[in-house]
């Protein structure tokens, strides 16, 4: 099914293409096509040729001014007929099976076409005109040769009718010596390598019995024989190897050169011997395995028969396989000290995380903390910004670290900076970094924390100590905009969830004139209360033993508990310093404590009142007076608004409650800002 395609421009044949099946010619003015038509009325792709089920199809890539074969204009796929011709713009293409019929009309320059088949390559075409000009057949590229195997990992192989003696005894080695190389390469231990070093050693070398011997890894110092360790061995006539002499051995150890020793029967130095005493070797051969320099075990062999003696070539193919023994262990060291360091990484990696996900942890069961973990389950899965508000102490930061851990982050950097414990110049450069030189002291480059919390989250406690000028420039970070080092003018971009504590009522600062509005919003995506301890005393025993079991294993003491009389006197104690103050607490009772539980008296707590609750003193009350729940309840929460000043946000934290709900009771007890409220 070979074709051809003759081609003409204007009034002389320029060309001729060879056709060949399985190979589609693309024919356009793009410079990619096989036959390119430097014409403006030809498309870029204008048109193609294939075989397709033994007829060969010319398909018009929907070009602009159309394809015609013969008179006929066509769209789409033309099944050709030998003797045709199709015309792309000013081009003449002829469709020929026989180069010698190819001109039948006889038009244009009349032209002699024949075959210049050489004995070598019959498939060479020439074609001649008149004028004797020489037209090469464009001929398509091929693959000429595949294979999936190179014939150098293969093993020598000799067939019935080959003498083994005609295959030259170096080229056999080489080639055994390439595969052996390839093979030792991907061996898993030491002892496989050994095994298939022996093995490749007696297929091409004049001995029949031999060894392995290395130096442990962890030999330090001159090596002598006896250091060595047999690895593998092997004997083909003989029960059983029998190990190299002191003074071979220490002889190749010490020079570091390979040693090729005949006719030793009568030389005790070189000579293997039985647990008799008897030499029963005629040659013996030992290489050094050498890795740095320095030689960390030997390949020892040698020859019992008369009529195996080892030759030079055989020393220069032991000490072939000697070197590749040794850059094969070299390997596997590599591979076991990566494996170990990376298995030992993993498990710190792992231990980090358990321990950052225990100190995540948020304890308790009440329905404050229920409902606390329900506002960060919504909260973590999103990128918006997070403000937690809370008194001191309350743990903001371990919100913060279960936001976290909690969100498709997790797997970032948490980065926590206090804002309250660094002046304004200083903010500014842990925050967003300096250039070396920026100010007095910034002797080198340094990232600040938005850079290494990128694609992590930055917690930033107690935000509304940070200055008018700074909450600017972090206010343009949080809109997507990219910073500036301290002293620098190359941008800085980075992709950080920023998550805002503070114990501080941010709606008052504004008001005063002490925090942005427009920060203030940005900050107040989702916000989360953090409820005192003293709202939550049923979580007061479990933060308790918490704690105490925490500091058991610190301290290594094996405390069994608290009395009754100090889990009472812990629920009624207001907690003014929250859950840090209890820590402290539990801290300082399971060092101090003398006996196997902790008593009220191993219990250092404070006489502080609690911050801004004066409210919830009603109940210490000694005077009763009876009255309604509702009535209570309206009490409760006017006195609670007048301690807050009416903010309602604190006031609704406060009674544990939200702001909906709380202005709902506004309106239905009548509440007014100076109620007089009869205490």
């Amino acid at each position: 099914m070979v074709a051809f395609l003759i081609i003409r421009e204007g009034s002389n044949w320029t060309d001729v293409f060879r056709l060949v099946p399985g190979h589609t010619v693309t024919i356009g003015r793009a410079p990619t096509n096989q036959i390119v038509i430097k014409d403006d009325r030809c498309s870029r792709y204008h048109a193609e040729i294939f075989l397709s089920e033994g007829e060969w199809i010319l398909r018009d890539l929907d070009s602009r001014n159309g394809t015609v074969v013969g008179e006929n204009p066509i769209r789409g796929d033309w099944q050709l007929d030998f003797g045709q011709v199709i015309r792309i713009a000013s081009m003449q293409l002829a469709f020929v099976q026989d180069l010698n019929t190819a001109f039948p009309d006889g038009s244009g320059s009349s032209a002699h076409l024949f075959n210049d088949v050489t004995q070598n390559d019959p498939s060479t075409f020439r074609t001649v005109d008149e004028g004797e000009h020489v037209l090469d057949i464009a001929e398509p590229t091929t693959i000429t040769h595949r294979r999936g195997e190179t014939k150098f990992l293969k093993a020598v192989e000799v067939s019935k009718e080959t003498d083994a003696s005609t295959i030259p005894k170096v080229g056999k080695a080489a080639t055994l010596l390439c595969k052996l190389a390839f093979d030792l390469a991907n061996q898993t231990d030491i002892t496989a390598v050994a095994n298939l070093a022996l093995e490749g050693l007696f297929e091409c070398t004049s001995i029949d019995a031999g060894a392995v011997l290395l130096l442990p890894r962890s030999h330090k110092g001159i090596a002598t024989e006896k250091d060595l360790e047999l690895i593998a061995s092997r004997a083909d006539k003989g029960p059983n190897y029998h190990r190299v002499s002191r003074f071979l051995a220490n002889t190749v150890l010490r020079e570091g050169e390979a040693v090729l020793a005949r006719n030793v029967m009568d030389d005790s130095r070189f000579g293997i011997r039985d647990s008799k005493g008897d030499i029963h070797a005629t040659s013996v051969l030992c290489a050094p395995i050498r890795q740095d320099g320095r030689a960390i075990g030997v390949v020892h062999l040698y020859s019992t028969d008369a009529g195996r003696i080892p030759d030079p070539d055989d020393l220069e193919f032991a000490l072939a396989v000697a070197d590749n023994v040794a850059l094969a262990l070299k390997n596997l060291g590599r591979q076991l000290e990566l494996t170990e360091t990376i298995s030992q990484t993993q498990v710190e990696i792992d231990e980090l995380r358990k321990k950052l996900g225990a100190e995540s942890q948020i304890v308790g069961r009440s329905p404050l903390i229920m409902s606390l973990q329900q506002q960060i389950a919504r909260a973590s899965p999103s990128r918006a910004t997070v403000l937690i508000c809370g008194e001191s102490g309350v743990g903001k930061e371990l919100v913060a670290r279960a936001v976290h851990f909690a969100s498709p982050r997790k797997k970032g950097p948490f980065v926590c900076l206090n804002c309250a414990a660094l002046s304004e110049s200083l903010l500014e450069s842990e925050l967003f970094g300096h250039e070396r030189g920026a100010f007095t002291g910034a002797t080198d480059r340094k990232m600040g924390k938005f850079e290494a919390a990128h694609n992590g989250t930055l917690m930033l406690d107690e935000i509304g100590e940070m200055s008018e000028a700074i909450q600017a420039k972090f206010l343009r970070v949080l809109e997507g905009h990219p910073f500036e080092r301290v002293g620098g003018s190359e941008p800085v971009q980075v992709d950080v969830r920023v998550i805002a504590a503070t114990n501080r009522d941010l709606e008052k600062e504004v008001e005063r004139g002490r925090f942005r509005r427009d920060l203030y919003f940005r900050l107040r995506v989702v916000e989360i209360t953090a409820p005192p301890l003293r709202k939550r005393p049923e979580d007061i025993v479990e933060l308790a033993s918490h704690f105490l079991e925490k500091y058991n294993a610190e301290t290594g003491r094996k405390l069994l508990g608290f009395t009754q009389a100090a889990y009472e006197h812990m629920k009624k104690y207001r907690w003014p310093g929250n859950v840090r103050e209890l820590k402290n607490v539990i801290e300082r009772a399971v060092v101090l404590a003398q006996g196997e539980r902790i008593e009220i008296d191993d219990l250092a707590l404070s006489n502080l009142a609690t911050s801004g609750d004066t409210a919830d003193n009603i109940s210490l009350s000694d005077v009763y007076e009876p009255a309604s729940l509702a009535e209570v309840e309206r009490r409760h929460i006017a006195l609670t608004l007048e301690s807050t000043g009416w903010n309602k946000s604190r006031t609704a934290s406060i009674l544990g409650i939200e702001r909906s709900t709380l202005d709902r009771k506004i309106r239905r007890y009548q509440l007014r800002p100076n109620t007089t409220i009869q205490r």
